[in-house]
């Protein structure tokens, strides 16, 4: 706040966007505390039916309002550093990068602060009132993140990209008009929605999985009580090794600071890479100083091996990180042969980059399979638990969530800027400089989703084993198991016979720990069962259709609110000719009422399926239902969201570089032709497929927090009854 917010229009412009984000938040929050309160009620008496739960409670609305702080915080700051960022780029490349990150800091420290805050004062306070498994409570917390976290990042989404594909097809496309020019009238809404998407909403979606990885862990260390001498001690591990990760993010902002170069791009990998390698050297001594507090040589081994996995998960994200950079940047193969492809019109622009963004699934799933598979390993052999080994990948992955959304919220703040810049009239040097920021900007973006996705992935896998956890306990305790079924556990029966009873034995492979023979544990592992269970199968089939569906519907809501604000724009310009002289000022506040409204009203079904579509599964088909339902939601999902972010990412970039003046520059049939590639994608990158990561994990949460309703009113098997 102390920099120099430049001059009057610029300002004027600045609180143009300003009031337009405040105005949308405002609107927003209204819906979400009503949503947020029927949901509290819906905890208070569904979870345990016939009892309140008043501690869950509690902390699903501390969840929901620290996420809505940590969104409204970033955002404030960040339609405070647009204007003040343009008028750092009139001194230097360096000094506009400064303002911009920083400004993005806030939003990244505020969202690892509320988190650690949260989860650790709650976990302590339950304790401290000897609350039977505190952690369990603190799961309520993350449910509360994850909700509110839904609603953001898909409203967010669907404003933004409603506001810049109508920009887009009416400005560019058929007035030829310069971005951000001060004659469109969905220019100060496009901006304002880059701080409503990209920065709170992007904010709350790692803040749900960031808590949400840590969560799982702890869940996991709760159940594992047979593998932990000192289970106390690993149960608040992830949360100590998260707060390793904050203070790798802090020291390494600080040294972006006084790092000597004026290229963005290197500033930001460079604050990555090095938070990734002070992270492994803290955790290093957070073991270190927790080696006194457990009692056993197993126990020692486990804290290491907890270290080794939590590194293992931080690097498999920079690889992830790496493969986003490659398929989006500009001076990449990728990005450069979409480009090139744009000169064979629409229809070959498209196909080049739906298909290089299916490509760039495989090395984030070889990256996800590795870290999965390796801490898995690891798990086994020094914690004693591979499912716990998995859960410390997570947590690893996300340690250093303060940079990475630090290194998100600087890319809207660049970009508003360089829109600043332009309707400041700082001339086409600062323009050009307010450029390069912005594209390092999208970069950012582009890595900061393909991370997001990778560790929701890796996050889900470790709330699923904590559901399966959880379901074991659930099952015995309310008595689902029958006697028949606990004596076919100790009985040597041939594989031929078990498959015969199929009814009474559909629960098997959630109660592993009543230790069956070799011949029952070998039909498990075989897989045949779940693969000829019915209900498996329907469980795992809805789980692939969901995000299908999820995606269909946010680009749907685009299409349509980008119609409205196509007609808006078209009418403003035949209404009134002047505006394109810049005689007369066009109507922004009609374009930001359109977005808003139509962003509000569209998030509401996208948001309702991922708690009730679960539900419905496990109170239809039975909790192993639910179990293939969240798994095949998470394999289709990671293709979806991995493939909409990048091919979205590189057709914008293919769009900068043409401008640029490469391939004839602007205004030639080439530019044309990427500039329907880039508003194809903007709903790709910016509004389904980073949501996704949040459907993933608010509907693995539901699962979990309502798993004693779902198993009492199904009965375990479900209504239905299928085998």
């Amino acid at each position: 706040m102390k920099e120099d917010p430049g001059n009057e229009r610029m300002q004027e412009v600045s609180g143009y966007i300003e009031k337009g984000a405040k105005t949308y938040l405002k609107v927003q929050y209204k819906i979400l505390g009503a949503f947020v309160g029927g949901l509290a009620v819906a905890l208070l008496f569904l979870i345990k039916p016939g009892e309140l739960s008043w501690f869950t409670m509690i902390a699903y609305l501390i969840g929901s309002i620290g996420s809505m702080w940590a969104g409204y915080m970033g955002m404030i700051v960040g339609v405070k550093a647009n204007t003040r960022a343009a008028q750092g780029c009139t001194v230097s490349t360096k000094k506009g990068f400064e303002i911009s990150f920083f400004g993005g800091c806030v939003m990244g420290l505020a969202v690892v602060a509320v988190a650690l805050i949260g989860v650790s004062s709650l976990y302590w306070i339950m304790a401290a009132l000897g609350v039977e498994k505190p952690a369990g409570i603190v799961l309520g917390f993350s449910f509360g993140a994850s909700s509110i976290a839904l609603f953001m990042k898909c409203g967010g989404g669907i404003y933004t990209k409603t506001a810049d594909v109508g920009a887009d097809l009416v400005g560019k496309a058929e007035y030829k008009l310069p971005e951000d020019d001060p004659r469109n009238p969905a220019s100060i809404a496009d901006n304002v929605g880059d701080n409503v998407g990209d920065i709170a909403g992007m904010g709350s979606d790692l803040f749900d999985s960031y808590v949400a990885s840590i969560v799982a862990s702890m869940l996991l260390a709760t159940a594992l009580t047979q593998v932990f001498t000192d289970n106390a001690v690993f149960i608040i591990f992830p949360i100590l090794l998260s707060t390793a990760g904050l203070f790798a993010s802090i020291i390494g902002i600080y040294i972006i600071k006084i790092w000597k170069s004026d290229s963005p791009g290197k500033l930001l990998n460079g604050g990555t890479y090095l938070a990734t390698i002070l992270f492994v050297i803290l955790a290093f001594l957070i073991v270190l100083l927790t080696l006194p507090f457990v009692t056993t040589q197993n126990d020692v081994n486990a804290l290491w091996g907890s270290w080794i996995c939590a590194s293992m998960g931080l690097f498999s994200g920079v690889v992830i990180g790496w493969t986003s950079d490659y398929f989006t940047r500009e001076d990449k193969t990728p990005t450069s042969n979409m480009a090139h492809a744009a000169q064979e019109g629409d229809a070959v622009v498209i196909l080049s980059g739906f298909s290089y963004g299916l490509l760039s699934v495989v090395p984030p799933a070889v990256g996800i399979i590795t870290a999965m598979a390796l801490s898995y390993f690891i798990g086994v052999s020094l914690i004693g638990s591979g499912v716990y080994g998995v859960g410390m990948a997570a947590v690893g992955m996300l340690s250093i969530v303060g940079t990475i959304v630090s290194n998100d919220a600087y890319g809207p703040i660049c970009d508003n800027a360089r829109g600043i810049a332009e309707q400041g009239e700082l001339g086409e040097e600062v323009i050009r400089i307010a450029d390069s920021l912005d594209s390092a900007g999208n970069t950012a973006k582009a890595i900061t989703k393909g991370f997001a996705i990778g560790a929701a992935n890796l996050t889900v896998l470790a709330l699923l084993f904590s559901f399966r956890e959880e379901a074991i306990v659930v099952i015995k305790d309310l008595g689902l198991i029958t006697q028949y079924t606990i004596e076919i556990f100790n009985t040597e029966l041939p594989i031929e016979i078990l498959a015969n009873n199929f009814q009474d034995l559909l629960l098997i492979n959630i109660i592993k720990e009543l230790n069956p023979p070799n011949t029952l544990a070998q039909f498990i592992n075989s897989g045949i069962m779940d693969l000829l269970s019915p209900s498996v199968l329907i469980g795992a089939f809805i789980g692939v259709v969901v995000p299908a569906l999820f995606s269909a519907l946010l680009i749907l809501s685009v299409q349509r609110n980008a119609a409205k604000m196509v007609d808006e724009i078209r009418r403003q310009f035949e209404e009134e000719p002047k505006i394109l002289t810049g005689e007369v000022a066009a109507d922004f506040n009609k374009c930001i009422d359109i977005a808003t409204r139509g962003s509000l009203r569209e998030l509401v079904l996208p948001s309702i399926i991922s708690i009730l579509i679960p539900i419905a599964v496990g109170v239809l088909f039975g909790i192993t239902a639910l179990g293939s339902f969240l798994a095949g939601a998470i394999l289709s999902g990671f293709v979806f969201a991995i493939m909409m972010s990048n091919s979205g990412g590189a057709w914008d970039n293919a769009k900068k570089w043409i401008e640029d003046g490469n391939l004839g520059g602007k205004g030639t049939e080439t530019h044309k032709a990427s500039i329907t590639g880039d508003t194809v994608g903007d709903p790709f990158k910016d509004t389904a497929g980073p949501s996704i990561n949040t459907l993933l994990v608010v509907m693995s949460l539901t699962a979990s927090i309502f798993l004693i309703f779902i198993a009492a009113l199904g009965g375990g098997i479900g209504l239905l009854g299928l085998p």
